[in-house]
């Protein structure tokens, strides 16, 4: 199996690319067993993270199928399709998704605002240290979207408005739900981290439209990838 050097910044997707190409060009048919986790792992010189994150987006495509106890195989379904024809499938409705958009753009703003005044130095640290994890885990999707949650409760958090940190914290299961569904269909991209750095520093340094500005940016390019991934099923 010829393989390429991995892109160390981005992991998953490097390692997703290579299974999918090796699929594409027919070193593995529709319906044959590809290598196991420990195999691919030693292979690519990644963790087996890394490998279940990429075969995971796999198996959301619907390009492979994992048996419990046999492996995982490419999919017969692929037969005679072009596995570009393969999108996610988002797990929340329209209706859902754009609603949380509306929330978000309507208290998570304003608590960008109070958290650029009343962020104490103690609040700024804790942000600070849940970015450094979403460095960490970022090719785990599900992990990265727990610790997603946890920087935006954070901010909330740090606004000092004890309101806004109640309804964050007790829509706490859908949030998660709302940013895993986002962070499996649409990748943890280098974009989406540096967004979250972008905001943290315009926290740092006491600036409300540039926090805004880059929640407004990460927004708007979701709402652009979930249409497109919308459009290419109709």
């Amino acid at each position: 199996m010829g393989l390429n050097s991995i892109d160390k910044k981005n992991i998953v997707n490097s390692v997703y690319e290579q299974l999918k190409e090796h699929i594409i060009n027919g070193t593995w048919q529709p319906g044959s067993k590809i290598p196991s986790e420990t195999q691919l792992q030693k292979l690519f010189n990644v963790s087996r993270v890394s490998i279940r994150s990429a075969i995971q987006r796999l198996r959301d495509l619907g390009i492979v199928v994992t048996y419990q106890g046999k492996g995982t195989f490419v999919s017969d379904d692929i037969n005679g399709k072009s596995i570009n024809d393969f999108v996610p499938v988002m797990h929340l409705s329209e209706e859902e998704f754009f609603d949380m958009m509306v929330f978000r753009q309507t208290i998570e703003f304003k608590c960008l605002e109070l958290a650029v005044q009343n962020a104490t130095k103690e609040d700024i640290d804790n942000i600070e240290e849940i970015l450094n994890d979403m460095f960490r885990y970022r090719d785990d999707y599900k992990k990265y979207s727990e610790i997603d949650f946890n920087f935006h409760l954070a901010i909330a958090k740090a606004s000092n408005n004890i309101v806004f940190y109640r309804v964050m914290h007790s829509i706490r299961d859908f949030y998660y739900y709302y940013l895993e569904e986002l962070n499996r269909v649409i990748g943890i991209t280098l974009d989406s981290i540096e967004a979250h750095l972008q905001i943290f520093r315009a926290i740092q340094n006491r600036d409300a439209e540039s926090a805004k500005t880059s929640l407004s940016k990460s927004m708007e390019s979701n709402i652009e990838i979930i249409k497109k991934i919308k459009n290419s099923r109709e």
